[in-house]
């Protein structure tokens, strides 16, 4: 099809799939639970982090981390103190275990207490476009405490060429509008056109079938080249595509 009818094709798609009943099994619906912005935030962050292999198992597990913050994460942060974080080393999912999760509890807490927050967290970096550089400054704050060299591999870095799909979804309902029922719209120190897709195996695969995304990883460079298709159809918030990728892949099988 020409440029014009996947324009159409892409925008009704993602207009078909960016519904409340998104959220059935999908793990945004974990951060739909709260209505304060830091627990918001924190869920998401924590879900986000955790986001890759079986949907419903992804939302199992994160139910559990909020069970073991008593389902008030923002509260749990701030005030945890090293024995509140015993019952966590039980935790797995698949190689995020409780180790890590009692760093990110810690990492979480130093960034409320002393870099203002996730938002603030995130926007050091105030660029026109893109968000590779904010996400590395990001991670760098966020290891800052002693911690194992095993638990950053659960924070992606653009600058060393991954993707950071679990980062770029995380952003993507931080920042872009709510009117859907489905991202929350809650930073504005950030902009829709600033974010990245979430590129995963079924967007990547879906993305190259409809000749969007040539480059064969889904690395950052494949992140890159994919912005720039997307933006030539919504400059202004170009991973509104994300839903139309990911649900032709997922639900309507388009490999």
């Amino acid at each position: 099809m020409n440029s014009r009818d996947l324009k159409d094709f892409l925008d009704h798609k993602a207009a078909t799939y960016e519904q409340p009943r998104f959220l059935e099994q999908d793990p945004v619906q974990i951060p739909h639970l709260f209505d304060k912005k830091e627990d918001i935030e924190i869920s998401g962050f924590l879900i986000a982090s955790i986001a890759w292999g079986n949907r419903l198992s992804i939302i199992k597990s994160g139910k559990r981390m909020l069970e073991l913050m008593g389902n008030d994460p923002y509260h749990f942060v701030i005030q945890h103190t090293k024995q509140d974080l015993v019952p966590f080393s039980s935790f797995v999912h698949r190689t995020f275990n409780g180790l890590d999760l009692c760093y990110f509890i810690k990492a979480l807490k130093n960034i409320y207490l002393h870099h203002g927050g996730l938002e603030s967290a995130f926007s050091k970096t105030l660029k026109k476009n893109r968000l590779d550089q904010n996400i590395h400054d990001f991670r760098n704050t966020f290891f800052e405490l002693e911690h194992e060299k095993r638990t950053e591999k659960h924070v992606a870095d653009p600058f060393k060429g991954s993707a950071a799909k679990r980062i770029n979804m995380f952003l993507r309902w931080m920042v872009r509008d709510q009117k859907n029922g489905v991202d929350f719209g809650l930073w504005k120190s950030l902009s829709p056109e600033q974010l990245s897709c979430p590129l995963d195996v079924h967007s990547g695969n879906v993305a190259r079938k409809l000749g969007l995304l040539k480059r064969k990883q889904n690395d950052q460079k494949a992140v890159e080249e994919l912005d720039m298709s997307l933006r030539n159809y919504d400059p202004m918030d170009p991973v509104k595509y994300d839903y139309a990728l990911f649900g032709l892949g997922v639900f309507e099988g388009l490999k």
